[in-house]
């Protein structure tokens, strides 16, 4: 698995295509960004991200794209833009998305529903459709 993290919202689009035209195995974690001591503002986030590693891991040729955001209640920050986008919709962090060249999968795991279990059938089942 490879992973590229996207500080700046005006570059999402352009690492989606970049990591399309490498790999069909693309995903994309939203997650609350870190604070100076290394640490997400999001506790769900903190927990989520081994487990999302761990089964993204086990994709031949996963890309992980792992997008920082800042809180809901932050309009001025430039990551809000992630919050008003048809096709990522994010209202809540941690969001899992595969990604394809039609855009985001329909499905997605949102906050407390990443958790290990789900993660691991969410991660197995859209690489398996994506296979097909």
């Amino acid at each position: 698995m490879r992973c590229v993290r996207i500080n700046d919202p005006e570059a999402f689009d352009k690492q989606i295509a970049a990591a399309l035209d490498e790999s069909s195995n693309v995903f994309v974690l939203f997650f609350g960004r870190e604070n100076a001591h290394g640490v997400s503002w999001c506790p769900d986030c903190v927990i989520a991200d081994p487990k999302v590693r761990t089964a993204i891991g086990k994709i031949k040729d996963a890309i992980l794209l792992e997008v920082p955001v800042d809180r809901k209640s932050d309009t001025t920050s430039a990551t809000h833009i992630f919050r008003q986008r048809s096709d990522t919709r994010l209202e809540k962090v941690p969001t899992l998305l595969r990604w394809t060249s039609s855009g985001p999968s329909q499905d997605r795991l949102e906050e407390n529903k990443c958790n290990e279990q789900d993660i691991a059938i969410y991660v197995a089942e859209t690489a398996l459709q994506h296979s097909q």
